[in-house]
């Protein structure tokens, strides 16, 4: 072991912290597994803190350190000690990894939010419905072809044309009292011609 690497940061001298994470840090690119258990031990803990300040989710801060050691372990020989300490190179992938598993989960989140909202919407046949809609107003229009002519007419304009009693009736030339009639006796016949009710 390399003597002043179990010391955290803040407890030893800078120059000799990060002779010896250098050092660590160019056994682990050759691929020297000692090297990384030692440079693990001393990483280790302040990844999983900077994890778990952005992620807020101690599983998931757990998750995210063992990708970024293993990430470490698999990118060490991109290590350039003259850009920073190895404690600084570990902690920028660190902090990275954990941002992206916070953008990965928050984008799973409104994915499921989304796909909930369209799931909540009845699957509807437009085909089905226009066919059924078809098939309704062709009855209708059997069933009105069956009243006789003043009922037909009165229906239609008091149903279809929006038009009140008295306006039926002025357009007919015929009595209020008579038009009365001839709808309620219309519908009458619909209604039996429908099936309506039964």
């Amino acid at each position: 072991m390399v003597e002043g690497v179990r010391t955290s940061p803040r407890e030893s001298s800078g120059a000799g912290t990060e002779a010896a994470g250098t050092s660590l840090m160019q056994r682990v690119a050759a691929g020297d597994e000692q090297a990384f258990a030692d440079l693990y031990d001393v990483v280790a803990g302040p990844v999983w803190g900077v994890v778990n300040r952005v992620v807020r989710n101690g599983t998931f801060a757990e998750e995210v350190t063992q990708e970024v050691l293993v990430e470490v372990w698999r990118t060490a020989a991109r290590f350039k000690p003259g850009k920073g300490s190895t404690l600084a190179w570990v902690l920028t992938i660190a902090h990275r990894r954990a941002v992206d598993r916070v953008r990965s989960h928050q984008a799973a989140l409104d994915r499921d939010d989304r796909a909930g909202r369209l799931d909540f919407r009845r699957p509807f046949d437009e085909v089905a419905e226009s066919t059924i809609t078809n098939l309704e107003q062709q009855r209708v229009r059997q069933c009105l072809s069956a009243l006789t002519d003043l009922q037909r007419e009165s229906v239609v304009l008091a149903y279809y044309n929006g038009y009140t009693y008295p306006e039926v009736a002025e357009v007919l030339k015929t009595a209020p009292g008579t038009v009365k009639t001839r709808i309620r006796d219309g519908l009458i016949r619909l209604r039996d011609c429908l099936g309506v009710g039964q």
